[in-house]
């Protein structure tokens, strides 16, 4: 049942992906990357809130936290495409913005990681006091 629920929580994640990649392609025409690095942040994001915030309740089946964290958030970001982008940029030696590129998405994820997981622990001490 487990791999059942995160397959289609992954088919989700992957789908709502495609869908932001079309709507940045339709107005975003610069060398950065938006899209993809969008996604991520906002996955760092809401991993690092279900991290925290979802465990508390502990009528959610261990299921469904899988299902959340790996097959839709773990679908919807996108490790791979951030990785090929940053070696299109560097082939069209577009070194300053790939250098940018990575930099942006290695701290910018991690500060929307943290972000979110203190959001995550806020609300989880409101809730318990």
């Amino acid at each position: 049942m487990k791999y059942f629920v995160v397959g289609i929580a992954g088919i989700i994640g992957a789908i709502l992906r495609y869908l932001i990649g079309v709507y940045f392609n339709q107005w975003w025409f610069h060398a950065f990357p938006l899209a993809t690095f969008m996604t991520n942040m906002l996955g760092s994001f809401i991993l690092g809130w279900l991290t925290n915030f979802l465990p508390r309740f502990k009528s959610l089946h261990p299921h469904v936290l899988t299902a959340l964290g790996t097959g839709l958030i773990g679908s919807f970001t996108t490790f791979s495409t951030f990785s090929v982008e940053t070696v299109h940029l560097l082939n069209s030696a577009r070194w300053g913005t790939a250098i940018f590129y990575i930099l942006l998405s290695l701290w910018g994820g991690l500060l929307f990681s943290w972000f979110g997981f203190r959001l995550g622990m806020e609300r989880k001490v409101e809730v318990e006091n």
